[in-house]
């Protein structure tokens, strides 16, 4: 089913939902339902899965010579969404990335979810390798979020890349997008980020699903701005509770977001990081109430591989 159609059917009420990411090549993916396990009794309506990029490796090959290999760290998205709806029920949905993949790459990804019976996609430009100071696109793909979503509209009206197919059966992927309610770190200004959001949806996405952020006053204002321009789709809030203290420098360098001071005073007095998980999941807690109230669609968590926090969040609220 279509996340916009779960958030019509729920008239109102909010629902719960989570990221997971694939495990690393060479793991078992049994960890990986170890950790969706304990979430299941919250009865999310979907559960996204995050795509990795490619990056570059060097090998040896003696001599004095370097061999320049391609490498996924977390491959596996698509097969891990097939999987999670056959064991639990529920809707998955792949991430999609410009980064790392052509667009022809991109159609048979998106030709083997509608075989896959996926309704749901994630169009994301995603980072930059590791190598590089700034994304840059891959040779024959999408440059930006807004192309990606093009694609993947023209997809669903039977537009091919290259091939002019006698469509027998349209696709209906359902498009979400990503929202930075304090602007994304490239943006020059919020409502620059704000513009570029318009073209992702003018371009056929469906809702937004928000970075992480700590102020819930800048979600509502982030909210009120889009709306003020026309974006008139769902708004997904995406909550990341603080779990070790390290994340009180790692999460505003990484992400550029700020946090408030209250809970960064809760943290630095905390002596050690079992400590910081409980400040987490009770600041969490709270600013979860508090967007609940206000009526948003979903709560959506991003676990980042683990499950226990989340669980304690959602075991308060739903």
């Amino acid at each position: 089913m279509k996340v916009t159609d779960h958030i019509k059917q729920a008239n109102g009420k909010t629902l719960f939902s989570f990221e997971v990411i694939p495990p690393q090549k060479g793991k078992n993916i049994q960890d990986l339902y170890n950790n969706i396990d304990p979430l299941m009794e919250f009865k999310p309506p979907f559960i996204d899965v995050t795509t990795s990029r490619e990056e570059y490796v060097y090998v040896d090959k003696g001599n004095g010579l370097l061999d320049k290999r391609i490498t996924r760290m977390r491959p596996g998205t698509v097969g891990i969404c097939a999987s999670i709806m056959h064991k639990y029920k529920v809707d998955a949905i792949p991430h999609l990335l410009c980064g790392g993949f052509t667009k022809e790459e991109t159609e048979y990804v998106l030709v083997d979810c509608h075989y896959l019976g996926l309704d749901n996609v994630v169009a994301l430009r995603g980072d930059a390798r590791k190598d590089e100071s700034y994304f840059k696109a891959t040779l024959g793909g999408n440059h930006f979020a807004s192309e990606l979503v093009e694609q993947i509209s023209n997809l669903n009206q039977g537009k091919y890349l290259h091939d002019d197919i006698k469509v027998e059966h349209n696709y209906d992927f359902c498009i979400g997008v990503a929202g930075y309610p304090e602007k994304h770190m490239e943006a020059p200004s919020l409502n620059t980020d704000l513009k570029r959001l318009k073209a992702k949806v003018d371009a056929g996405a469906d809702y937004v699903v928000t970075q992480m952020f700590f102020d819930n006053q800048k979600y509502f204002n982030f909210v009120e701005k889009a709306r003020a321009i026309g974006i008139t789709i769902p708004i997904i809030p995406g909550i990341k509770p603080l779990a070790v203290q390290r994340h009180l420098q790692i999460l505003p360098q990484v992400f550029k977001i700020d946090l408030p001071e209250d809970l960064i005073d809760a943290v630095e007095g905390c002596k050690d990081n079992k400590a910081v998980r409980q400040v987490g999941i009770e600041f969490a807690i709270q600013q979860s109430k508090e967007l609940k109230a206000a009526g948003v669609p979903f709560l959506h968590y991003y676990s980042m591989g683990k499950s226990d926090n989340i669980k304690a969040i959602a075991s308060a609220l739903f």
